[in-house]
């Protein structure tokens, strides 16, 4: 029986839920891959915190050089999370002739081509399957098993706090606030839930999608963002009445040499498979050309999913150990593809405004979307309270500056009271 020496760094929730399946199912690795895995060293804070796995004596420490300068550790799995130290210490273990597997989303979409390249350099492995999707399988399939497809389009809920927010105030009625406080009760939301409700962590996750999907760098900062902080009650209520829901969706897509990759709430038909994901799973709409249109759902988050993913890598990297083949998934960013304006995305628009309540206003709205090259394809207009009417727009596709060009003229017009959503809708036939 092989034996490989590995070395954990970060002892958090999966750090811990990583220990845990390599330490409940140690005879099934050494079936399924005829190799003892060895947990050698675990780099942590604090030796002393107290956890929900146990170590012999000398595993735990604290100091990095004991895993670096050991050159039976073959493989060292990053848990840590953040830019640094963690950058510094996988290009440290790399130059070493160690593999790499990491759940870090922040570091590959920041540092991603710095990271691969270093890779190439030593022929040696870094897998990430994790810091996409949690437990769900989306990172290989788009590496591997859809490699015969020119990918048309990636479009997924990747971040399960807002999608539980969502869900609630969609199911329920609840505002925003009391919605995220249920979330955070739950620990599906952080204390400080910034980066999950602004949409930075969906950001950084479609980022590395769409590199791996149109072969081409793409960096947190090329991504529209926008988060769900906008988003109320009505919106919902009203989405539901026009026969859609609201989520927020991470999307990308290419043609003619641009990648298209934004994040932001948007209207889905309700006929649309990711619009019956709900709560905190996740979801990845994948469309190519060859297979047509497949989806990847799961558990998006959590302690044994993720864990999941990193021990599933883990696997592979010794496999490719054993048959002298690391380096063999190497970066495929082998394009230099340009960024999208947001300007000249395509798209359709749900639009709520308050207006004065008389005749010719809209009429005298439609003038001004019809100068900007804006179609509408359905307007309902309810009387919100005296002398004011709410007027709920969807569009045709259109470009999103002739939209906002649209919406800058009616803002000043004398009838609006207030422009109250614009929200994108995908998925209209």
């Amino acid at each position: 029986m092989k034996k490989v020496d590995v070395a954990i760094l970060g002892l958090g929730t999966v750090g811990q839920g990583v220990v845990k399946i390599l330490q409940n199912n140690e005879s099934l690795w050494q079936k399924k891959c005829k190799t003892q895995i060895n947990i050698k060293k675990v780099f942590v804070k604090n030796l002393r915190k107290e956890r929900e796995v146990n170590f012999p004596e000398g595993v735990l420490t604290t100091d990095w050089q004991e895993i670096i300068n050991d050159s039976e550790i073959k493989i060292v799995i990053e848990l840590m999370g953040g830019i640094e130290p963690a950058r510094t210490y996988i290009l440290e273990a790399l130059q070493r002739g160690k593999n790499i597997v990491t759940a870090n989303k922040d570091l590959l979409a920041e540092h991603g081509e710095e990271l691969f390249t270093a890779c190439q350099k030593v022929g040696r492995d870094l897998y990430f399957e994790a810091s996409v999707g949690g437990g769900i399988p989306i990172i290989n399939p788009l590496k591997q098993s859809l490699l015969a497809n020119n990918i048309e389009m990636v479009m997924g809920i990747v971040n399960g706090t807002t999608n539980y927010i969502l869900t609630k105030m969609s199911k329920e009625g609840l505002s925003f606030e009391k919605a995220l406080q249920e979330a955070q009760k739950l620990g599906y939301a952080e204390a400080d839930p910034t980066a999950d409700i602004e949409g930075v962590d969906a950001a950084r996750k479609i980022a590395i999608l769409a590199s791996i999907a149109y072969h081409t760098r793409v960096k947190l900062q090329d991504v529209y963002v926008e988060g769900i902080t906008k988003i109320s009650p009505a919106d919902l209520d009203y989405a539901k009445e026009l026969g859609y829901t609201i989520k927020l969706l991470g999307i990308a897509s290419s043609q003619e040499n641009q990648v298209e990759v934004r994040v932001h709430p948007a209207l889905l038909p309700l006929s649309h498979p990711l619009a019956n994901i709900n709560d905190s799973f996740n979801a990845i709409f994948v469309q190519g050309d060859a297979v047509g249109d497949t989806m990847f759902y799961g558990r998006g988050a959590g302690q044994l999913p993720t864990a999941s993913s990193v021990v599933g890598d883990l696997l592979e990297v010794i496999k490719n150990i054993h048959t002298n083949s690391t380096g063999r998934l190497a970066c495929t960013c082998y394009e230099k593809k340009m960024i999208k304006p947001m300007g000249e995305v395509l798209t359709n628009y749900f639009l709520r405004l308050h207006v004065l309540d008389r005749p010719g206003v809209l009429a005298s709205i439609a003038s001004v979307f019809g100068n900007h090259g804006v179609s509408l394809a359905s307007v309902v207009q309810k009387s919100c309270f005296k002398d004011v009417a709410e007027l709920a727009v969807i569009t045709h596709k259109v470009k999103e500056k002739n939209i906002q060009d649209a919406l800058k003229v009616i803002k000043e017009m004398s009838i609006t009271k207030e422009i109250v959503s614009l929200i994108r809708v995908e998925g209209m036939e």
